[in-house]
């Protein structure tokens, strides 16, 4: 399987502390990989450098082999790489269609003159976006909530996010914290909406603090610790690593699905 995105030595130092510290990894084509670690991990900071909102002080990220590092988040995100939010919803006072809408702008190839002057390619760019919005919300079983005010969604509803990164047309989708505020069952709907994603082609990087569900939704999981990548494995093979054990001391052994 052909590897999507590559961290490679990827270093994150503000002032005298050391963020991210020397972390590699990979993300293959058409897979789930989630990134977890204890509080204070590296975990936030180091989605915010393959996102492309901090820059690096070494190490690189590169993108179907192309690097990324350094570039403005919205050079990133046009690329690619983009990147969902805990709070998801962008227009809190528009419409779940409207949000969605808004969000493919990112890739329209009318100007935003052509849209205030309402040229051809802007008229049939607003109908493509209008078309695309209402499949990616049947798609996420939002349809029926496509004309409700995004404020009036429940806390934890994450849906909307993902909706609005999908309509980027993303190369990678980068969750964070996607269950945060859920119950158990919400979660499991979220676990289940997140792989029918995979299966359809997308590949998935996400930061979780959800140990059950990370354990259920994850091809392959990394451990920060530190700011150091601790272990790197699958689920499996995570849940049996002493270095992830030890670093979870502490918490209930079953914060790690132990």
């Amino acid at each position: 399987m052909a590897e999507m995105l590559e961290v490679s030595g990827i270093t994150k130092r503000f002032g005298g502390l050391v963020a991210v510290n020397n972390v590699s990894f990979s993300v293959r084509e058409k897979e789930i990989l989630s990134v977890i670690g204890p509080n204070g991990a590296g975990k936030s900071t180091l989605f915010k450098l393959i996102s492309s909102f901090l820059r690096p002080t070494s190490g690189e990220v590169r993108l179907k082999g192309e690097r990324i590092s350094g570039l403005a988040p919205h050079i990133a995100a046009r690329k690619g790489v983009v990147r969902t939010f805990q709070e998801t919803t962008i227009f809190k006072n528009m419409s779940v269609r409207d949000n969605v809408i808004i969000a493919h702008h990112l890739r329209s190839k009318a100007s935003l003159v052509g849209f205030f002057l309402g040229t051809g390619t802007a008229t049939t760019d607003e109908a493509a976006f209008g078309q695309s919005a209402d499949e990616i919300l049947k798609l996420l079983g939002l349809a029926q909530l496509a004309d409700e005010t995004a404020r009036n969604l429940p806390h934890g509803h994450c849906a909307l996010g993902i909706a609005i990164g999908l309509a980027t047309d993303p190369s990678i989708l980068l969750l964070d914290e996607p269950f945060a505020g859920m119950n158990h069952e919400e979660t499991m709907r979220m676990v289940a909406m997140v792989r029918r994603l995979r299966d359809l082609g997308l590949t998935i990087l996400l930061v979780e603090h959800d140990m059950p569900a990370v354990m259920k939704i994850s091809d392959r999981i990394v451990v920060l610790n530190f700011g150091q990548k601790i272990a790197e494995g699958t689920p499996s093979e995570i849940q049996a690593n002493d270095k992830v054990i030890e670093a979870y001391l502490g918490s209930e052994d079953e914060a790690i699905g132990l």
